[in-house]
């Protein structure tokens, strides 16, 4: 049986515990894990970091986001390292999301195609109207 995971608000987290999750579950192939500075400050800029962890403190899940705590919150990462993927940490991650910014805040994503069937099932809406400018790098 799986011990329990621990679902907490942090204030920061470690760039290299940050990078290996995002390896882990595969977004590492779409993120800048190679480039430490802006790792660095993407850690920085969040303003609400949800992670779980196993009892012994590893690290296994992060939820990243933006939000001005009021309206909306731009989750720009939930990653779920491999070995913990299949054990709801995903779901946990966005509930305690959730429950952080209160029910007055819209939370928002843009899904990689493989987790759009995930995001579906935990109760998100997909959204018809949707624009954004890709970023050069």
């Amino acid at each position: 049986m799986e011990p329990a995971i621990i679902y907490a608000r942090e204030a920061s987290v470690a760039v290299a515990d940050f990078r290996q999750v995002l390896v882990d579950s595969g977004l590492g192939a779409i993120r800048p894990v190679g480039d430490e500075p802006r790792l660095q400050q993407m850690l920085d800029a969040a303003n609400l970091i949800v992670t779980a962890r196993r009892p012994d403190g590893e690290l296994v899940g992060i939820a990243r986001c933006v939000t001005d705590f009021a309206w909306c919150c731009y989750l720009s990462e939930l990653a779920v390292s491999q070995s913990a993927q299949g054990l709801g940490i995903g779901e946990g991650l966005l509930d305690e999301a959730r429950r952080q910014l209160g029910p007055s805040v819209s939370l928002i994503l843009a899904s990689v195609p493989d987790a759009v069937g995930f995001y579906e099932r935990a109760g998100m809406a997909p959204m018809q109207h949707t624009f954004w400018y890709k970023r050069e790098y």
